[in-house]
């Protein structure tokens, strides 16, 4: 293994998110050389996306995400992030599916809209699960139903194109400081046991997702796919 596996000159990257755990991968592969498109919601401070570049997304409109894949002449990554959680809400049906259109309905459109130009470069495709694709959430039964569709969705991509030379799979972030999870951040009575649970003893960083996603998209896991990493700080060890 050397330091070339993880040099992404020359190579492009969609990432569809502009906050969060997204927003941190895209910063990480900005700063290893690639060329970073972030495709999402635009944020009310356009200052935090920096020098990368931006379009506008939604992942449930079909015709934008046929655009957005249609305007690029090359992709080697694509790294699915959106994603919305609703928690008690989404025992309301309307609200579930509201949650898998995002999360996973969103994650295959992008998948199938990029599938020629990441064959053309042989690049690979990393979707965000969750510890909650391994575990029910009680309150949370669309996000965990979603995700756990995104586990089994990057397995059987995995599975149709590696022959083509594409390879898919997935990181799952335990409970990482976010917006997305300041509510629980602020509630004493939920962050204590999250804390306590977690062998690391603290909450993960968009940093510490980061991290594993470049690996994943490297050389240095050309012979990886179909897996689903677990970022979590030991959360799944209990």
């Amino acid at each position: 293994m050397s330091s070339a596996q993880f040099n992404f000159n020359g190579k492009t990257a969609v990432v569809t998110a502009t906050s969060g755990i997204g927003l941190g991968i895209a910063q990480a592969l900005q700063r290893a050389g690639a060329r970073v498109i972030t495709a999402g919601l635009q944020p009310a401070d356009m200052a935090t996306l920096r020098s990368l570049e931006f379009r506008a997304l939604d992942v449930t409109v079909p015709a934008q995400v046929t655009s957005l894949f249609g305007s690029l002449d090359r992709l080697d990554i694509l790294v699915n992030a959106a994603g919305i959680i609703r928690r008690a809400a989404e025992h309301d049906p309307d609200v579930f599916e509201q949650v898998i259109a995002v999360n996973l309905n969103g994650s295959m459109r992008c998948c199938q809209a990029a599938k020629d130009l990441l064959v053309q470069s042989k690049g690979s495709v990393v979707n965000i699960a969750s510890m909650l694709s391994f575990f029910g959430g009680a309150h949370a039964p669309g996000y965990s139903a979603s995700k756990g569709g995104v586990a089994q969705l990057t397995k059987s991509l995995a599975n149709a194109w590696a022959a083509q030379g594409v390879r898919v799979n997935a990181v799952a972030p335990g409970y990482i400081a976010t917006a997305l999870t300041q509510p629980l951040q602020d509630d004493p009575s939920k962050n204590g046991p999250i804390v306590a649970r977690t062998p690391m003893g603290r909450w993960g960083t968009p940093a510490d997702v980061a991290g594993p996603v470049l690996f994943l998209c490297s050389d240095a896991a050309a012979f990886v796919t179909g897996a689903i990493l677990p970022v979590d700080g030991g959360y799944l060890v209990y």
